[in-house]
């Protein structure tokens, strides 16, 4: 008797599991815009910053805008994840396409994983910032009107691209490798900047392992490595985000203006990390005011 509850109950519950598929198997696929070019970040063998290489086949996925929107202005795109994976879907192809309609071209750089290299992801965002200048007159872009945007993770990949860059190898035999690194403006959307006190965990261990050294930390702990040369940066965090804390983007504004280097810090009253899923009022409410921010820099027209 025992026997036959034990199956009537196994079989209700088939039935039940069958009855209600997980919820991602009713979702719309994302529309993913199909890009003008793809090229690749590497020829072939990427420097993983230690003095040995790996083969890579990343590519920057370059989106412009209509030539009668286009206004000169590009911005490269890192997608947060955690150090663990890109997620592009929410915040990389769909803003392509919202920069594209004010004019701004995208180039969506889906940088490699650290898995303990910490310096891959800054090597990635330097050279996809190096391509993006050589191709500035392919592109109809101005070459020193060149952007970063970073969410979360990426954040921490856009901070560290900001505050760590050079003015190019002249006597380089890559000609693409001349090129500065240096990004002329930057936006940041609820970011992981600093691997100290408030850091994110997670984002942390994947890059810098679970002991890294005080000098490791320091090193990517961007808000201690803003110089008088840090480009202009616009800033949109959440105050009630607990995975990255707010106290991210503040230390990094703080020291900004020890600096006087011009920054902008919007503080949105709720929406948590990720502002309600990538959507709504709040999602809107930062797109609005980075491209006001930077029309008031120049570096757009004014929307």
């Amino acid at each position: 008797m025992k026997r036959l509850i034990v199956l009537a109950i196994a079989a209700i519950s088939f039935v039940v599991i069958k009855k209600w598929p997980k919820a991602a198997e009713h979702q719309a696929p994302v529309s993913r815009p199909i890009p003008i070019e793809r090229i690749a970040l590497w020829p072939g063998r990427a420097p993983n910053g230690d003095g040995t290489f790996e083969d890579s086949t990343k590519e920057l996925e370059v989106f412009l805008p209509p030539a009668a929107k286009a206004n000169g202005a590009a911005i490269v795109l890192c997608p947060g994840g955690g150090y663990i994976r890109h997620v592009t879907e929410k915040e990389g192809y769909p803003i392509a396409q919202w920069l594209n309609e004010h004019g701004i071209a995208c180039v969506i750089l889906e940088y490699r994983l650290p898995k303990l290299r910490h310096a891959v992801p800054l090597l990635d965002a330097q050279r996809a910032i190096r391509l993006t200048r050589a191709n500035a007159a392919k592109w109809k872009i101005n070459p020193q009107r060149i952007g970063i945007l970073g969410f979360s993770a990426g954040g921490h990949v856009a901070s560290t691209a900001t505050t760590h860059f050079d003015t190019g190898n002249a006597s380089a035999t890559d000609p693409i490798e001349k090129q500065s690194s240096r990004p002329d403006f930057a936006w940041f959307v609820y970011p992981v900047v600093t691997m100290g006190e408030f850091t994110h965990t997670g984002s942390k261990k994947e890059l810098l392992g679970d002991n890294p050294s005080a000098d490791l930390v320091r090193l990517y702990s961007n808000e201690l490595q803003v110089s008088d040369t840090t480009p202009p940066v616009f800033i949109a965090h959440a105050i009630d985000d607990t995975p990255v804390p707010i106290e991210n983007s503040r230390q990094f504004v703080a020291e900004m203006h020890k600096h006087q280097r011009p920054v902008e810090l919007l503080e949105l009253p709720s929406g948590g990390h990720g502002f309600n899923g990538c959507k709504g009022p709040l999602w809107e409410q930062w797109k609005a005011a980075a491209l006001l921010w930077s029309a008031k820099l120049n570096f757009i027209p004014a929307p």
